[in-house]
């Protein structure tokens, strides 16, 4: 088929990428002229594993094309996918500018029939509202307008797309839905199934799926921050619930807050939109408030530790998110330096992927290693933000020696702690009993 791809995001190029892997003929769309030339000559501009190889396959191979002219790239178009920005406003819900302002030009450009496809992540009623915005200027027999969100997570996304769970299409025309069945079936062979609904539940689907899996990762936080009261161990809770057929053992790590481009704005507009239906989400707004005060919750510990913290200096592992992604938005890690900064302490930090968006924001504010052991000169602690697994299985015997005291404050609960007792660390993780505890304030 001839698919175009409007926007070159995250989702935007993933899409384009994996669907011209499976022999499709792909023109991705972007205003930024500088991104797109960048991709032109074979650079990915984000950071997601195995994306590159298939990237520069099929550039090579002339199915996956770039281009900052929308008409042109629509104009042999089977199907338009539009997989544009979504940010949330100031009161939470999702800014649609961005797509239904490509819907109004596509109205103007489109002269045969075409399926739009709604792949950024939208509010209830959003395909109600693109529709509109085309057929103020074309004809209704021209298009149909079809919802069909991603469930992608960042760092596993290429395996996600080539072999999804499942896949949601939203779609009340007969045409759309054979178009699209026929797109996705090379991606099914194996069984999972396409699911077709109507696009309002379709569109609903993936706000409830994160705010689910949301809710999954607070809970277990909440379990967490309690187990430390009580002198439980998360990790043998974790287990003991996660083996529980019902409840599954993913998104049951305790840590220090979810964050990323999904969760924290899907969950947001999801309890916007249910306020603007007359609905009360009471769980996600509990989710919400719990998960912002998580991001911070190794602060009082570090205090505990250390008393005021003006002078002193921590190295920091991991900024992005997530392992696997150079993703910094609603990262934990940026609210703890803030945190830090704004105590009086100095912060040097290294990330394997996301150092160059950090330094953008925060470079005026904080210092950078050149690789994980650098970091720890001089500090007083390190602190663990981001579970790469470089940061797994670390020389201990050298991180002790470049640490002016042999302590951390892991965030991702990667060490053992019968290990970390042996080494003789003090060590403070979530949702487990501290080992080696020591207050370093001085007389």
């Amino acid at each position: 088929m001839n698919i175009a791809v409007v926007g070159t995001g995250y989702v935007g190029l993933v899409t384009g990428t994996c669907f011209a892997e499976t022999g499709n003929h792909v023109i991705c769309v972007d205003i930024d002229a500088n991104k797109v030339q960048m991709m032109k000559d074979g650079k990915v501009p984000i950071y997601e594993p195995h994306l590159d190889v298939l990237f520069e396959r099929n550039i090579r191979q002339g199915r996956l094309h770039f281009t900052t002219d929308l008409a042109s790239a629509i104009k042999d178009a089977q199907i338009i996918f539009l997989a544009l920005p979504t940010p949330p406003g100031e009161d939470g819900s999702a800014d649609l500018k961005y797509v239904l302002g490509v819907a109004d030009d596509l109205g103007r450009i489109i002269t045969d029939y075409k399926v739009i496809v709604d792949k950024s992540t939208v509010p209830v009623g959003t395909s109600e509202k693109v529709h509109a915005a085309l057929a103020k200027h074309a004809k209704t027999d021209l298009f149909d307008v079809v919802s069909n969100p991603e469930f992608l997570r960042e760092g596993f996304a290429v395996d996600d797309f080539l072999k999804p769970d499942r896949v949601v299409v939203g779609t009340s025309s007969a045409r759309a839905q054979k178009v699209m069945e026929d797109l996705y079936k090379p991606f099914v062979r194996q069984g999972n199934p396409i699911i077709f609904m109507d696009e309002r539940s379709a569109e609903l689907t993936k706000y409830a799926a994160n705010a689910f899996l949301a809710t999954k990762i607070t809970f277990m936080n909440e379990i967490a921050n309690f187990c430390e009261r009580v002198g439980a161990d998360v990790d043998k809770v974790r287990i003991g619930i996660g083996t529980d057929s019902r409840i599954g053992k993913r998104f049951l790590f305790p840590g220090i807050g979810y964050g990323g481009s999904c969760f924290p704005k899907d969950v947001q507009a999801l309890a916007k939109s249910g306020n603007d239906a007359g609905y009360e989400f009471q769980i996600i707004k509990a989710v919400m408030e719990v998960n912002e005060d998580q991001k911070t919750s190794i602060i009082p510990k570090i205090k505990s530790q250390f008393g005021d913290l003006k002078g002193k200096h921590f190295a920091l592992w991991g900024l992005a998110f997530k392992p696997d992604t150079d993703d910094i938005r609603e990262a934990p890690a940026l609210y703890v330096i803030d945190e830090l900064v704004a105590a009086g302490a100095t912060v040097t930090a290294f990330d394997p992927e996301a150092m160059p968006n950090v330094k953008k924001l925060k470079g005026d504010k904080m210092n950078f290693a050149k690789d994980e052991y650098e970091a720890l000169q001089g500090a007083d602690a390190l602190i663990i933000a981001t579970e790469w697994s470089l940061f797994r299985t670390p020389d201990f015997k050298r991180v002790a020696e470049l640490l002016k005291e042999k302590t951390i404050f892991d965030g991702r609960n990667l060490y053992e702690l019968d290990e970390m007792e042996k080494l003789g660390f003090t060590y403070v993780s979530v949702g487990r009993q501290t080992v080696g505890a020591k207050k370093h304030v001085s007389a």
